[in-house]
């Protein structure tokens, strides 16, 4: 995977370096992030604020992930999705995040146009990975409530890799689509990008080349990812709330929804506030409000996952506890 995005960070150069003059116009070969504010004292604020989240956003996934390998107990297919879930939030908020901090506190905020794209196809590799996992989580959930038999051979180690695996060739693939397609762009005129990060929308708007086929294309997939992703979803925990009627035990009831709760939480944070995002062909004339939007679901959205489960989870508490005692013990 490193080295397909190397590679596309290289043919992003390559495409800048082979571009010629068009007419009287020169060719950009930076751009500037525009972020939030200009004012001094309102960037020191948000460089502070952001240093939090993430630090809080890397504490909390390790945290999570380190926890999960220690305990036994938690060796289990959902477990083994949010573990993996907690290695992509610290790679997806990484993708945005550090670069944000360093323009909040660098005199001038320039990005090459190299270095632009590549942070493009990260982060939508890792945007979309997060979509269908988040899917398969829904799937795994659907199997333990709905088919509590089948579960363990349904959901064997082997299908748990490969739904993981799937989850980041479908990033890939729609990382590759959006960035391959960014390539026939030409950016002449203006090199302010009124954003905080490379992304497809302010990108297109400052671009020379009609961007139509972009923000088609942009509409279509990702379109096509939601749907997806939505839909799995969607019919899962259909089922598992008709399950959960047939239920004759009201505790049983509640357990079984306590389980998913955390899953719906993180499902509707993310899915939300990507879809506000992604659900109009272009996005040229609310580029504020997009940012306001890009910042929940990159920035808060990673760092909030690990306490929603943790805080919704008796057992991921139990299995904390259980560390602490251990730890204590050989102290003594």
């Amino acid at each position: 995977m490193l080295t397909l995005c190397f590679s596309v960070s290289l043919l992003s150069y390559s495409n800048y370096v082979m571009m010629m003059d068009e007419g009287n116009h020169t060719l950009i070969a930076e751009f500037v992030l525009s972020g939030f504010s200009e004012q001094l004292n309102v960037q020191v604020i948000l460089f502070i604020v952001f240093l939090i989240v993430y630090m809080l956003t890397l504490l909390g996934n390790l945290g999570m992930i380190v926890l999960i390998r220690m305990d036994s107990r938690l060796h289990t297919p959902m477990y083994f999705f949010l573990s993996s879930l907690s290695f992509l939030d610290i790679c997806y908020s990484s993708s945005v995040t550090p670069r944000l901090l360093k323009d909040l506190v660098a005199k001038r905020k320039v990005i090459s146009y190299s270095a632009c794209l590549t942070q493009f196809y990260f982060y939508a590799t890792f945007a979309t990975t997060e979509c269908y996992l988040l899917a398969a989580m829904a799937y795994d959930r659907y199997m333990a409530i709905c088919s509590p038999l089948l579960y363990t051979i349904s959901m064997s180690s082997r299908v748990c890799a490969l739904l993981v695996a799937g989850s980041y060739i479908a990033g890939i693939v729609n990382a590759t689509i959006h960035t391959g397609f960014a390539f026939r762009l030409s950016f002449c005129g203006p090199n302010v990008i009124n954003h905080f990060y490379c992304e497809g929308p302010p990108l297109y708007a400052i671009s020379c080349t009609d961007p139509t086929i972009n923000e088609v294309m942009m509409f279509v997939v990702v379109g096509f990812n939601l749907l997806i992703t939505n839909l799995t979803v969607l019919l899962s925990y259909t089922y598992i709330l008709a399950t959960i009627l047939r239920m004759h035990s009201a505790a049983g009831r509640y357990k079984t929804l306590s389980t998913c709760a955390s899953h719906l939480t993180a499902v509707t944070l993310f899915y939300g506030s990507a879809a506000s995002m992604y659900s109009r062909p272009s996005s040229r004339h609310s580029q504020n409000l997009d940012k306001v939007i890009s910042v929940f679901y990159t920035v808060l959205t990673p760092m909030l996952n690990p306490v929603i489960y943790s805080l919704r989870n008796k057992e991921v508490k139990g299995a904390l506890g259980r560390v602490i005692d251990r730890k204590h013990s050989s102290e003594r």
